[in-house]
């Protein structure tokens, strides 16, 4: 009985040393997922004019940015920025005005001459840049930034999305405004080689008869 009390202690004692002994297994470090760095967007330069890709466009020259599945940002494109060149004022619907896909509803003004421009998107109007409204002068050098004009509440955003362009339709639209505008009789040195538009604002190269047929032409 004694030798195998004597037994059953050392194979406890062995196995308490053994379990002492013994390393706890690593445990992985699962590392955090990261989401993939966004791309930065260069806008596409097109005969001279920029056509970001992040934007859908009417064909009347104005652009429409989703910020949520209602809202909708809205504002001019730099076709329409660089034919009205030193902006001097612009007239947007006020807060809480309806409007309709295709309705006039952004007027740019420069030294009594007019530039009418649709709406891309239907909607309620719920926020206008007021810094842009203020300083026209944003509206001109930078019509996808800080020369925003008003917010739209668009329950059927998707709907009106459907009827504007974006990417490749978007640069072959913009390439043919282009090439279409070559044909008024633009001032030599108005235009650029490529097409595009070298001087500050052709709202004041062309004649009072060219201009009216511009702005039917590209405005609606």
């Amino acid at each position: 009985m004694v030798a195998i009390f004597v037994i059953l202690t050392f194979v406890v004692a062995l196995l308490i040393d053994h379990l002492l002994d013994r390393k706890p297994l690593p445990i992985a470090q699962e590392k955090p997922l990261q989401a993939p760095a966004r791309p930065r967007l260069t806008p596409a330069i097109v005969a001279g004019f920029e056509v970001p890709d992040n934007l859908l466009y009417h064909r009347g020259h104005t652009w429409a940015a989703a910020e949520t599945p209602d809202l909708v940002r809205v504002g001019v494109d730099d076709f329409a920025a660089k034919l009205a060149g030193e902006i001097t004022s612009v007239d947007v619907p006020q807060r809480g005005q309806w409007i309709r896909q295709g309705q006039r509803i952004i007027a740019m003004h420069h030294n009594g001459r007019e530039i009418d421009l649709v709406s891309p998107i239907e909607g309620t109007v719920v926020d206008l840049n007021e810094t842009a409204l203020t300083n026209p002068t944003a509206v001109r050098n930078d019509p996808y930034g800080d020369g925003w004009l008003l917010t739209v509440n668009s329950p059927d955003a998707k709907t009106n999305f459907r009827n504007l362009l974006g990417g490749t339709l978007a640069r072959r639209w913009m390439d043919d405004a282009a090439a279409r505008l070559r044909a008024f009789a633009v001032p030599a040195g108005a235009l650029a080689q490529d097409g595009g538009v070298a001087v500050s604002s052709l709202i004041e190269q062309l004649p009072d008869v060219e201009w009216e047929k511009a702005e039917k032409e590209f405005f609606l």
